[in-house]
């Protein structure tokens, strides 16, 4: 069971310390509250990583494709754009 997120008072968070991280690894974020407002959250080091991981670019992106035979233009076109008559 993933993403259910359990809310802990401050105190009881820190006096149940290994079963919020236990649920922060095995059910997803869990939320901490300090005098009733959302305070802090605890989540896994799996979830951590996955969020701080590092984007790739558009152009990343499609270099990696499997679809090699298309060709990508890395470089802007330096010529004037075509004159529109309106």
């Amino acid at each position: 069971m993933r993403q259910h997120v359990s809310t802990w008072q401050l105190q009881i968070a820190k006096q149940r310390f290994s079963e919020v991280v236990r649920k922060a690894e095995c059910e997803g974020p869990q939320q901490i509250t300090k005098g009733g407002i959302e305070s802090a959250w605890l989540i896994s080091a799996k979830d951590y990583r996955r969020l701080t991981k590092k984007k790739q670019s558009l152009v990343e992106f499609f270099q990696n494709s499997p679809h090699t035979d298309v060709e990508i233009c890395v470089e802007r076109r330096k010529d004037r754009p075509r004159k529109v008559v309106l």
